[in-house]
């Protein structure tokens, strides 16, 4: 795009509250009420806009084309043993969604595809759960992007649907209990959007509205539930989260003592600074064998050992002390026929790699490794919850399409279970990891996606990142950044703060007040690549979705210089309101409340959309949103777009890209291809990228 566009009219209230003593100004208010004739006559002239930038992005059909390529080869999940059987989903070539199927002796079959469902595509597999005995399955539908889940139970022999429709679950835990007539799950009250949760026990059959209420009466609004029952039934776990807190309270019953509708929940751990959850094996007495996977007292994580009689008092033992380098993941004990003696495999990631290691189950004694095939990133593992040999789990790096490998512990050899039927064209492509020091000295990783490897030359290079909820950024099949490499760019994703990659003080040292360490951190990975040569700030780009988008919201408005195009994503930008719309409520914990006035003092201080001043030279910027979004509002974008084309006096355009009948979460493959096709051009167009 050789010249600026026209921008659409946005009426420039002289809007401005005092809060907490200080003067907040909110020209666009108007602008977050989407069935506001204003603000749809203003979309529909974005809509416009967007098409005609669009349309000039000379290489945007090329990089469509190669992603829809390195999305090609299909997916496969690792497998859920149940009673015999196996369940996963796969993805063949040329399907647009993963179909869940389920294997019986040597006859695989499908048993759910969503495109059958839904020829248009718009609804999506959100969660499927079999029973203990793998003859029923409950699974989880959404439509339209909006993530309100339904819940039915089919029975896996004849496919027929025998329980539901059950709706305000939106991807409930299911725990089944032994016999398959009923299970505990989450469910929301009437009315409620979000919030208002509570752990209900469903007999198969009944009507919803009989589920009777096992926990959560009374308990603040925001707190997210999860359940679970032991493999033989005896013991049910329900924990409780405020919002997205990195807090968990934890209690557990005895199901033997109490009928299941009335569980008598004796605390676990409460009010503590830590998330522990328990993993407790078929025939576990009161005074027998339970193992906590923990960060109390442990920031990495720890496996500890402790019995039900004993848990509440907080006699836990190690069994796996932390790691000081590496972050504990999970854990699957092996302890089936034909082992000499029971395991436990234990997932780790040090500095964002993924390590299996195996240990006597009796004392923890460390007794070897998992072969992987090379440093990238390990799912969860899963094991047969009755007891069993064997382990799967998922293995993927920035160039390998996901594959599912079968660990025996009998032989220990590791052995490909499933790879997706295609292959993907990911030649002339390397990737490394780095260390970079943050302004303040911290050590930060970053991975490095690149035609050689090397800073051979400053290439056109887009940076990215999250930073936020504990997320940790991994080594992971990128389509997104095969194709900017092999069009001879470098894509670059930084482990900053906010994550997990470090443990749960990396996480905490990027929150709340500590929010900036995660602006900081990013800034200057951006200055590192520029001063070693990756690239200019003529050549930088950077990308980011939901928390990413609040992330390169601050990059653009505290360093606006140091970037010549911004990609912003399903973006949080207003953080005096925030808390307002979406599931903001739930964040609290992450960001702070705009009610408290220290915590409004540091969200007013990075708010983006405060932070937007006039005569600066923004660079181009993307925004991109979706109407299903029922996470993120795209009142957030719409606001920022409005602010950014009234102020800037940059050279490049301003655009939002609303996409409809789609939300912050899954997608059908195409469409996903489109929105990236659409990203990637934009940064092109913007940083001097021929795509070849």
């Amino acid at each position: 795009m050789t010249s600026l566009p026209r921008y659409p009219e946005a009426d420039r209230q002289q809007l401005v509250e005092e809060i907490h003593g200080r003067p907040v100004s909110d020209p666009y208010r108007w602008l977050e009420v989407a069935e506001d004739p204003r603000t749809a006559a203003w979309s529909a002239a974005q809509d416009e806009l967007f098409a005609e930038g669009r349309a000039s992005w000379s290489g945007r059909e090329r990089l469509s084309g190669r992603l829809a390529e390195l999305a090609a080869p299909g997916a496969v999940s690792r497998p859920v043993a149940r009673g015999g059987r196996l369940f996963f989903t796969r993805r063949r070539p040329g399907q647009d969604q993963s179909v869940l199927m389920v294997v019986e002796g040597s006859v695989e079959r499908v048993l759910l595809d969503p495109q059958a469902v839904d020829p248009g595509g718009a609804t999506v597999l959100d969660s499927w759960k079999p029973s203990l005995e793998g003859e029923l399955l409950a699974y989880q539908l959404s439509s339209g992007g909006t993530e309100q889940s339904v819940l039915r139970v089919l029975d896996v022999a004849t496919g027929e649907v025998v329980d539901g429709p059950v709706d305000r679950v939106r991807r409930t835990p299911v725990a089944w209990l032994p016999g398959g007539r009923r299970f505990y799950y989450v469910r929301r009250l009437p009315g409620e959007d979000h919030y208002h949760r509570r752990v209900q026990l469903r007999e198969l059959g009944t009507s919803p509205e009989q589920d009777a209420v096992v926990f959560g009466e009374g308990r603040e609004k925001t707190q997210f539930y999860g359940v679970d029952v032991s493999p033989d039934g005896r013991w049910l776990t329900v924990s409780a989260t405020a919002g997205t807190s990195p807090r968990t309270d934890l209690w557990l019953a005895d199901l033997t003592l109490t009928a299941p509708d009335s569980p008598l929940l004796r605390p676990v751990q409460e009010g503590l600074d830590a998330r522990t959850a328990l993993s407790l094996r078929p025939g576990t007495g009161p005074a027998d064998t339970v193992h906590l996977r923990t960060d109390r007292e442990a920031r990495r994580g720890r496996i500890a050992v402790s019995t039900p009689d004993e848990l509440a008092a907080g006699r836990w033992h190690d069994l796996v002390p932390e790691d000081p380098e590496a972050v504990l993941e999970d854990l699957a004990v092996l302890d089936g026929p034909g082992l000499a003696t029971p395991l436990v495999l234990v997932t780790r990631s040090r500095h964002a790699v993924s390590e299996i290691t195996v240990h006597r189950l009796s004392d923890g004694e460390p007794l070897g490794t998992v072969p992987l095939p090379g440093p990238g990133t390990v799912g969860s593992l899963s094991a047969d919850p009755l007891g069993g040999t064997e382990v799967w789990f998922g293995f993927t790096d920035h160039t390998t399409v996901p594959e599912v490998y079968r660990y025996d512990a009998r032989t220990g050899r590791t052995e490909l279970w499933a790879r997706p039927e295609g292959t993907a064209p990911t030649a002339g492509v390397k990737s490394c990891q780095l260390t970079y020091h943050s302004h303040d000295g911290t050590p930060v990783r970053m991975f490095v996606v690149s035609p050689t490897g090397t800073p051979d030359r400053p290439r056109p290079t887009v940076l990215s990142g999250y930073g936020g909820f504990g997320a940790s950024t991994v080594a992971g099949y990128s389509p997104h950044a095969i194709a900017w490499a092999q069009a001879g760019g470098v894509f670059v994703t930084a482990c900053i703060r906010g994550g997990r990659e470090e443990g749960e003080d990396w996480h905490r040292d990027g929150m709340l007040e500590r929010k900036q360490n995660v602006f900081d951190d990013f800034d200057a990975a951006a200055d590192w690549l520029v001063g070693n040569g990756w690239t200019t700030h003529e050549q930088l780009g950077i990308m980011g979705g939901s928390n990413g988008g609040l992330l390169v919201g601050a990059a653009l408005t505290q360093h606006p210089e140091k970037y010549a195009a911004v990609v912003c994503m399903a973006p949080l930008l207003d953080m005096v309101r925030y808390e307002l719309s979406g599931m903001g409520p739930s964040w609290r914990t992450e960001y702070g409340s705009a009610a408290d006035p220290a915590h409004f003092a540091n969200l007013l201080g990075y708010s983006p959309y405060h932070r937007v001043r006039e005569g600066v030279r923004y660079p181009s910027v993307l925004f991109a949103v979706f109407d299903g979004d029922s996470r993120v509002d795209p009142l957030h974008a719409r606001k920022m777009c409005a602010a950014l084309q009234h102020a800037s006096v940059g050279t490049g355009p301003v655009l939002l890209r609303l996409e409809r009948g789609v939300g912050h979460g899954a997608r059908p493959v195409s469409k996903g291809v489109e929105l990236t096709a659409d990203a990637l051009a934009f940064l092109a167009d913007a940083l001097g990228l021929e795509v070849r």
